[in-house]
């Protein structure tokens, strides 16, 4: 088994959040408590996704806030905000409150680009300003900003009994830099490295050169490394900026033969889009990871990505039962983590 060159430092789990239409409570409540079982597991983050007119988490900031006052370690993160949907100076303010709340916890994941389904959405959310808007890497730009202190206005002072600053407020310190960017291009690992942000890679790259100019076919390992290594040459703190990788793992050990089998299909329906890149965009997806711990730690470390970080989010199956996560979860915890020599936090 080759070694992994970054002893896995930091274990994290991501869930989508899924809830029913007629009846949303109880799965907003699910994922409470799934980040409250991880909390007691011993995993070091919970990451929500984000999704817009769907039956799944559509305000992870506000989700985040209600998990920040159930836990007290876990660090709680978004993964990822798209914020073409979003004002950059009001997400700033979001992001800062909630930091406040969790006591310093939050590690908000952000993406550039058009709102999904622009052309029918754009009158519903920029009504005057919709062929107007840039959804360019500015629009990051000045969320950092805002975020890190930067002034949002020229005025700062007292009109009668208010007192106005001339910067977001809360302001929270440590925030900016827990800023991560969600990116599956060499151009976002790039520019998420000079603008000083850690950096997301999921279970989704574009299959696309690397930056020395080989190109050996659609390898997701190779091509998901040489965005970490883009990342780390342009980021000021070289080797050691932060890289989290969020492939789709899914452990058997303790699982049931309905779970397993289940899981198995659920892999085997998503197998044949990862032999070749998908869509204009050309999107090479991973292979999902199914299988005993030992099996999936092998694998892992064969993974030419994994071995260079120490940092993950394994991303839960969108549409499993809470049971189900529960088996995942408490096994990555209690079996991979430890087969992947991640050592659990101090009590």
């Amino acid at each position: 088994m080759p070694p992994t060159s970054r002893p896995l430092r930091k274990l994290g789990f991501l869930t989508i959040g899924l809830f029913d239409e007629a009846d949303p409570r109880p799965g907003h409540e699910s994922t409470l408590e799934i980040i409250e079982l991880g909390e007691r597991l011993g995993f070091d983050s919970a990451w929500v996704r984000h999704r817009h007119l769907q039956h799944g988490i559509s305000s992870p900031v506000a989700v985040l806030a209600a998990a920040s006052q159930r836990t007290s370690r876990i660090e709680l993160g978004t993964a990822v905000i798209p914020l073409g949907w979003e004002n950059p100076l009001r997400l700033a303010e979001d992001l800062a409150t909630v930091d406040v709340l969790s006591g310093g916890r939050l590690n908000p994941g952000v993406s550039v680009g058009p709102p999904m389904h622009y052309d029918r959405v754009k009158e519903a959310l920029y009504a005057e300003t919709a062929d107007a808007e840039d959804f360019g890497y500015e629009r990051a730009r000045r969320l950092l900003d805002f975020v890190r202190g930067k002034p949002a206005t020229d005025f700062s002072g007292v009109e009668g009994f208010e007192v106005f600053d001339d910067r977001v407020q809360p302001h929270s310190p440590g925030l900016g830099s827990r800023m991560w960017y969600g990116g599956g291009s060499l151009r976002s690992a790039r520019w998420a490295g000079e603008h000083g942000m850690n950096f997301l890679t999921s279970s989704v790259v574009k299959a696309e050169a690397p930056d020395d100019g080989t190109d050996g076919g659609p390898d997701f390992a190779e091509i998901q490394l040489s965005h970490i290594r883009a990342f780390r040459a342009h980021h000021p703190d070289g080797d050691d900026a932060r890289v989290s990788q969020g492939l789709v793992v899914i452990p058997t050990d303790s699982a049931t033969p309905a779970q397993r089998a289940k899981y198995e299909e659920y892999a085997a329906k998503r197998t044949p889009r990862t032999t070749a890149p998908q869509g204009p965009a050309r999107l090479l997806f991973a292979p999902d990871l199914v299988g005993t711990s030992a099996d999936i730690a092998e694998r892992l470390h064969a993974h030419a990505a994994f071995r260079e970080i120490d940092e993950v989010a394994f991303a839960l199956p969108f549409t499993f039962g809470h049971e189900d996560y529960v088996q995942i979860l408490t096994d990555l915890a209690t079996r991979l983590g430890p087969a992947l020599g991640r050592r659990s936090p101090a009590a």
